[in-house]
């Protein structure tokens, strides 16, 4: 699988989906890597309901998502989590392909 969601990141991505109205039967997870940060890439997610004609749809551990070509190549082998401790709340990435982050971790570079 390229990407997988850990059971934390999961039960968050469902709260927040509730939270926010989003029907997960008709809206997908957009995993993106976008250029920014100190690393030079970071990660992106939001709730997308179009997928272009370039882009992949994969479901990740009952999670529909969509990616573009170029991010789906960047995330392959990566699991997202949720974390809520005092080292930071919120969506962590880690992925095998990153030779470097900064010390924030909100960046990466391959």
């Amino acid at each position: 699988m390229p990407f997988a969601i850990t059971e934390r990141a999961r039960r968050r991505l469902a709260a927040v989906a509730a939270a926010e109205g989003v029907d997960l039967g008709a809206t997908f997870l957009r995993v993106a890597v976008v250029p920014g940060g100190c690393s030079g890439l970071t990660y992106d997610l939001g709730w997308d309901t179009t997928v272009g004609p370039a882009d992949e749809t994969v479901e990740a551990d009952g999670l529909r998502l969509v990616l573009d070509p170029r991010s789906l190549v960047t995330v392959e082998g990566t699991t997202l989590d949720f974390t809520d401790g005092l080292e930071g709340k919120g969506f962590h990435f880690d992925n095998p392909q990153a030779v470097r982050t900064c010390a924030c971790g909100e960046s990466f570079s391959l």
